[in-house]
Formats: C-alpha cells, structure tokens, sequence
C-alpha cells in the first residue's frame, strides 16, 4: 500500500512514519481496492489551546469515494491515535454496508451529538455572546472576534441521494453537500435519528416547505409523502 506524509507547519519525523507502518496493517484488512493512505500533519501555531494544536487527518484513497478521519491533540502521536480509531470505526462501518448488514451499527443522530453542548442565547449576536470569553488575538488580526466564518470552495459532484448517504457517513459528517442527479439541483443530505436521513433542497419559487418524497435507501419507489 502506497503512504504519503504531508507536514504543516512541522516536519515529519522518521519515529513518527515508523509509528505510522505499524499499524495500517488494520486498514488493509478493513478497506476493499485500497489504494494509498495520506497522513496529513498540521501544527496549528496560533492555536488557543495548546492540547489541540497538533491535527492529523488520514485519508484511504479507493476506487470508490475516499474516507476520511481527523483528531487534534498536543502531539502528533495522540493526534494519530485517535484518528485511527475514527477512521477504523468508518471503515467497519463501510465493509458492514458492503456486507448488506443493516442495523449493526447505528450512526450517531445530530441531536445526539450536539446534546451536551451550551445552546447560545436567543436574541443576541454571537459575537456578543462570545465577547465575555478570553480571546487570543493573532497576528495581524484588527479586532477581537471571536467569531470565525470560513468558507470553503468544492467542485459540484453528481450523484445519487443514496450514494450522497454513503459519502456522508465514509467522511464523518453530519451533513454532506451534493447535486441531485434526478433533479440537477444543489442538495444537503443530513442524520437524523438512527438510520433515518433527510434531504434539504431550495426552490425560489416555493413559498412554504414541503416533504415531497418518503423513500428507502437503495429502492427507486418513493413510500408515499
């Protein structure tokens, strides 16, 4: 199996790529028509908290859609441990669809995952609502803001609903953004409890939402609204 090693912002060291080869004899028992596994390591040298400035994503390249896992850490070992875990975990979770063996392992729900988090105030700005938090102001950073908006650029891939599913859970996502190859618009497919996904489309001309379909993965006759 054919590894590449990227560092950001650090080097990769010898001891870290033998840590590496150690143990990815894992991944070529779970991955089918594996291909090549990247290791990306990024220090991230404003980093806040120095518990999560080191980031490591891997990457298994097949011939299908790619999967993907990432970890933070104060170290790049740590980092890649726990990573590897996630990306074991995908890569199960992937052979046991393979396998056709629904309901082994139940995807985590949104609302499930986002449980334990602070709910930010109704009614008021999140950057005010962040603004009684100690912020650490980078380099060349003008004000105090705690809050960051990125965004990311990514080619519009066709595809089905279902194969979006698939993507959606390969990745680790809670959500993943694709065109829908039936109707040719943009789309969010999205978790919702167990094995139950939904999909989000907009339409300029609608004036009130609507569910227009209620199907099964992998069968082609909608179940009714």
């Amino acid at each position: 199996m054919e590894m590449t090693f990227t560092g950001r912002n650090i080097s990769v060291s010898d001891r870290f790529r033998e840590y590496v080869e150690e143990k990815v004899d894992k991944v070529e028992q779970l991955a089918a028509k594996l291909q090549r596994l990247d290791i990306k390591v990024t220090k991230e040298p404003h980093c806040k908290n120095p518990e999560t400035q080191l980031t490591v994503e891997l990457s298994v390249m097949t011939k299908g859609p790619a999967i993907r896992a990432e970890s933070h850490a104060a170290d790049k070992f740590a980092a890649f441990d726990l990573a590897f875990g996630k990306l074991l975990e995908r890569l199960r979770r992937a052979r046991d669809k393979r396998k056709v063996h629904h309901g082994r392992h139940t995807p985590t729900a949104v609302f499930q995952a986002t449980g334990g988090l602070e709910p930010a105030p109704s009614g008021v700005p999140l950057h005010a609502a962040a603004a009684d938090e100690p912020v650490e102001q980078n380099e060349g950073q003008d004000h105090a803001n705690p809050v960051e908006i990125r965004r990311k650029v990514f080619p519009a891939t066709r595809m089905s609903v279902d194969d979006a599913v698939d993507r959606m859970e390969l990745v680790g996502h809670p959500f993943y953004l694709f065109v829908d190859d039936a109707t040719g618009q943009c789309a969010v497919v999205y978790r919702r409890k167990g094995w139950s996904y939904g999909i989000i489309e907009l339409d300029g001309d609608r004036q009130e939402p609507e569910t227009v379909e209620t199907r099964h993965y992998r069968d082609e006759k909608p179940a009714g609204v």
